[in-house]
């Protein structure tokens, strides 16, 4: 049923050596103690800049969250409030506004990832990373020419 040699890799038994640092002296101790006393805190809840990093980052995927988010509910809400109005009696003017949110739902759906693409951009910039910066701007810099060239056929 199983060849010889078919089963998983051998585990590596070689063990490894770690050297512990020896303790500090006493007196080595006390100096220390004594110049931590003396030297005033500035940021007591200072972060390792790995984790302020980190927690930009976290902070920028959230605001990009919220972006995608708020433009999803607006275009929905949108939608929704024409839909409401198709129950009321045609007139002119209800057929405008149903017109009008609806045309401004679809608007809203094809601008939420431009917003998103511009806010991406902006946070990687400030993390300064500028080649996918650069990206995101050239990107746009299409979109508007091709709405620009769109406007005029």
């Amino acid at each position: 049923m199983g060849r010889p040699g078919a089963g998983p890799p051998p585990r590596n038994t070689q063990a490894t050596a770690v050297a512990l640092p020896a303790p500090l002296p006493e007196q080595l101790e006390e100096q220390l103690e004594v110049q931590l006393q003396q030297e005033p805190i500035t940021h007591p809840d200072a972060q390792p800049r790995a984790q302020r990093w980190a927690r930009r980052a976290m902070a920028g995927e959230r605001w990009i969250a919220r972006v995608l988010r708020t433009g999803a509910v607006m275009s929905g809400g949108m939608f929704v409030a024409s839909l409401a109005l198709e129950l009321l009696p045609r007139g002119e003017s209800v057929h405008v506004a149903i017109d009008l949110l609806r045309k401004g739902a679809a608007s809203m759906l094809l601008v939420t990832p431009v917003a998103r693409l511009a806010m991406a951009g902006t946070l990687l910039g400030l993390r300064g990373e500028w080649r996918y910066t650069a990206i995101a701007a050239g990107v746009l810099c299409l979109l508007a020419l091709a709405v620009g060239a769109g406007f005029q056929a």
